[in-house]
């Protein structure tokens, strides 16, 4: 247990009422303050915390907390403004290992804010890495605010009474209870510090110039043109008033403190400015300066994180909330969002004025606009937990260009998916920047692989472009959902309905042909020569009581999930092109199913158009779109439609060996590398993935006589060359199969050492494997989005076929399941080839087994599990390669800022 090793880096994290505070390990020099935060506690919470009053106890208590490193000692304290406010220790129990003793203290008057339940989360976090499984800790039976703390953690929590005192022991396993309560704490703080931000009372602009043509003119003409229902004031030193708004020389002349104040100053200014804010009391920040340089951008960053301030920005187009109660319009596009329900959260300030533009034109306009900039502080998952309660927010649409927490934000966006769509345009999809790596999993672990991995799990609709995006939307905003993949085409020309048929099929939908009982009930209401196939060709002849019809009788028929219109304007039409239109738009409220429609003629790549009931049915003018936005549509039907997976429990595994094998290589090498085969077979049991017997042998003779105990039925076997940082065995060609005998043996050795002579340390020798498939398993940790597990086909092609799918660590039942039916081989482990499944259930281990181990050991930076042979009878690994790094662990979940 190294817990005498100092704690990470200081963080900020919020508190229940919005308000930052600093994390961090107590420090020698922090004696006086901690005598003191005891010193200032009214008798009564003095004798809570210590049992009893006495005039020793605050200098004895901060004597202890600040003595000399021990082991088993861990202390972290919470700080506001430089002052302490809270402390949090444990001290681990020598009687009981795994255990330790927890104690808690919060400055008077700050009761009820969070201060020790957020220190109590971090000190977990700590404990858990420091091996301790368990805290005990002993209150008074009449202190109910500690005792109602250790119990709302969400973590098992077992009480004792002991005369006037409680004893309390709590469980540090890792449960989706603490993770869930630890997770609605908070967003609820989220929430609560985003709120001066979003729902501002008073809003400053500082930078407001008096002449035409700055940002900072911009700003205030949209805020105080746009009708902004609070109070505005402009800060300029050189003006009384700007556009007929109060200006004041400096923030702190303002005759009251803003709740927000917009910055588009010189970005050499903004630092000063954000000081300023910060000492004037102001909660926000939105900077539209840009070209901040790097000590620019910490001084801003550190005056928000001093002050408690939540920061947009710098270098981005603004914010805007269209609430009828606020009209806040502080952005500089061309023009004020129209009010609406969707959220959009962008970092570039161009796709956030395309998205703004785009959502009017449609018709659905938007709740909140945030422009996220350089994103030194909001981000996309804060925006998500704002717009999953504010109540006006049905759609969320994101452009993100990176992530400072993928995990926290795919675990965010999973709920909000269940309560509505969230759509981003998936930037950055390439990583030309990225070559070759040192093992096939690395190669295979591409960015577009990688962010795919996290949308596919969190369930967000991840479109290529901004007007796929805005097509998409379109359709989420206007119809239900589908049921299903079964599309049926109408259409009143035969060739549109080729086409259209063909985009759907190539979207991944489904064209069936229809039942008997359905095609009498077209044709019963559709002209005579009208074709009944799928696509439905109505002829031109049609009418818009008969095209109704047609679409009444397929929306009602239960082998039909979606209906896709293609109209062709022609001059011998028994109808009007808006006639047929009106057909389609009529009464769309009483179908469950989605309706779309295409029109070649059509201006715009998609409009809403209005529909007799007050909704509106969506009209694209390519097929490609309409097609591809009902894909989408499907897909998010499907996930909704499947529970939520866990993780697996597995048994037969030993994290703690695991841990230690791991340090143990790491300290015999501290830059890190490839372990030597007896260390990799190690670790492996450890998850109890199995493997494909071996020996290691040194010399000549050591060979034969491993041989000799391997040998299969059939008495063949094979010896693999090894040296530190061998990888690709076969292009190195350092392999040799299909050895029969002692002769066979002693010569494959002898030519191995004789070519890799002075590099070669030993050989592995194996029995030749059965016939099967051969897969490849592996594992990467990226340094961003955490270990991403990779599968796919095996053997020396995996690299050049590229057959692989991935998912990011922890997987559940269902990103197993779906890891093993994504590659194109999937049908060959299902039997297809007619020899019989493959051990599916052992295949399913070996991913929860190999997802464990990536979860428990941040140093696992590569593993590369190639060939993995699956066979009806079992799974084996047949070679293995990791790469160990020296790393910490990271606590994804942990409450920080950024």
């Amino acid at each position: 247990m190294k817990d005498d090793t100092p704690y990470r880096p200081p963080v900020h994290a919020l508190l229940a009422d919005g308000t930052t505070v600093r994390i961090r390990a107590v420090e020698a020099a922090d004696h006086d303050q901690l005598q003191g935060l005891y010193e200032e506690m009214s008798p009564e919470n003095l004798r809570m915390r210590f049992f009893a009053v006495s005039p020793r106890s605050a200098g004895l208590a901060a004597d202890h907390v600040c003595g000399p490193a021990r082991r088993g000692h861990r202390a972290l304290l919470a700080e506001r403004a430089e002052q302490v406010i809270g402390l949090a220790e444990y001290h681990a129990d020598a009687t009981a290992p795994g255990t330790a003793e927890l104690a808690l203290a919060v400055a008077e008057g700050l009761h009820h804010r969070g201060v020790g339940t957020l220190l109590v989360e971090h000190l977990v976090s700590a404990a858990r890495q420091d091996g301790i499984t368990a805290f005990t800790a002993d209150a008074l039976s009449e202190n109910h605010e500690v005792l109602r703390l250790f119990t709302d953690l969400g973590l098992s929590v077992v009480r004792r009474p002991d005369g006037p005192e409680t004893h309390c022991v709590i469980a540090l396993d890792e449960e989706e209870t603490y993770l869930a309560a630890t997770e609605a704490r908070g967003r609820a703080a989220d929430i609560a510090s985003l709120t001066p931000l979003l729902t501002p009372r008073t809003v400053a602009v500082v930078g407001v110039g008096r002449r035409p043509g700055s940002v900072g003119r911009a700003l205030l003409h949209h805020l105080h043109e746009g009708g902004f229902t609070g109070r505005l004031f402009a800060v300029n030193p050189a003006a009384k008033a700007i556009l007929g708004v109060p200006s004041h020389p400096s923030v702190s002349e303002l005759p009251v403190t803003p709740d927000l104040v917009v910055i588009a100053a010189p970005a050499d200014t903004v630092p000063a400015v954000a000081e300023e804010c910060g000492k004037a009391g102001v909660r926000a920040l939105v900077v539209v300066s840009a070209d901040l340089d790097p000590g620019q951008a910490q001084a801003l960053l550190s005056a928000c994180r001093t002050h408690g301030m939540r920061l947009v920005g710098p270098n981005c187009l603004g914010i805007a909330q269209t609430d009828p109660a606020l009209r806040m319009d502080a952005t500089f596009a061309a023009v004020h969002p129209a009010p609406g329900t969707a959220g959009v959260a962008a970092q570039s300030g161009g796709v956030g004025i395309a998205l703004l533009e785009g959502l009017s034109r449609l018709g659905i306009g938007v709740s909140t606009f945030v422009s996220l900039g350089d994103k030194y502080d909001v981000s996309g998952n804060d925006m998500l937990q704002w717009w999953e309660s504010d109540g006006r927010t049905d759609l969320a649409l994101l452009h993100l260009e990176s992530f400072g927490n993928p995990r926290a934000f795919s675990r965010t966006a999973r709920r909000v998916t269940r309560r509505m769509p969230v759509l981003t345009v998936d930037a950055g999809r390439t990583d030309a920047g990225r070559r070759a790596a040192a093992s096939h999993t690395a190669a295979a672990a591409t960015g577009a692989l990688t962010r795919q991995a996290l949308f596919t799990q969190a369930g967000i609709t991840a479109t290529r472009s901004i007007g796929e995006l805005l097509e998409t939307a379109a359709l989420f905003h206007a119809q239900p959902l589908p049921t299903g993949s079964r599309v049926v085409v109408v259409t009143n020309a035969g060739g549109a309905g080729v086409l259209a048929a063909d985009a759907c099929a190539e979207a991944g939908l489904t064209v069936p042909p229809l039942t008997p009982g359905l095609v009498d009930d077209l044709l019963a209401v559709l002209p005579a020569g009208a074709a009944t196939g799928n696509p439905v060709d109505t002829t031109a002849a049609v009418t818009e009581d008969a095209l109704g019809a047609c679409l009444d009788r397929l929306m009602d028929h239960p082998g039909v999930d979606a209906v896709l219109v293609a109209l062709v304007p022609t001059a011998v039409a028994a109808a009007t092109g808006d006639d047929l239109v009106r057909a389609v738009t009529r009464g769309p409220g009483r179908r469950a199913k989605p309706a779309l429609l295409v029109r070649l003629e059509q201006a715009l790549p998609v409009t809403l158009l209005p529909a007799s009931d007050g909704g509106t049915v969506p009209s694209y003018a390519a097929f490609h779109a309409a097609a591809g936005a009902l894909a989408h549509a499907v897909r998010r039907a499907a996930w909704l439609a499947r529970p939520a997976g866990t993780v697996v429990a597995l048994d037969g595994i030993d994290p703690v060996r695991a841990r230690e094998l791991a340090e143990g290589f790491l300290t015999a090498h501290p830059d890190g590398g490839w372990p030597d085969p007896h260390t990799c077979a190690a670790l492996l049991a450890c998850y109890g993935i199995p493997q494909l017997p071996w020996g290691w042998a040194e010399t000549e003779d050591e060979a034969v006589r491993a041989a000799g105990e391997l040998r299969g039925a059939d008495g063949r076997v094979v010896l693999k060359a090894h040296w530190p940082g061998l990888v690709h065995k076969s292009l190195q060609n350092a392999v040799h199969l299909d050895l029969r005998d002692e002769t066979q043996v002693r010569a494959a050795f002898q030519d191995l050492r004789t070519r890799f002579e002075g590099l070669m340390t030993g050989v592995v020798v194996q029995p030749l494997a059965e016939r099967g498939t051969e897969l490849f398993a592996g594992v990467v940790q990226d340094a961003v989005f955490g270990p991403l597990v990779v599968f796919g086909l095996g053997g020396t092609a995996t690299e050049v076929l590229a057959d692989h799918a991935a998912r990011l660590a922890p997987l559940t039942e269902h990103d197993v399941h779906d890891l093993i039916a994504a590659p194109h081989c999937a049908p060959v482990l299902f039997g297809a080839l007619g020899g019989g499944p493959v051990d599916l259930e052992g295949l399913e281990q070996v991913l929860h087994r190999l997802s464990r181990m990536a979860a428990d050991l941040p140093q696992l930076a590569e593993a590369d599990l190639n060939p993995v042979l699956a066979t009806p009878g079992g799974i084996t690994v047949l070679d293995t390669r990791l790469r160990l790094l020296p790393r910490r662990p990271q606590d994804p979940y942990l409450r920080r800022l950024r």
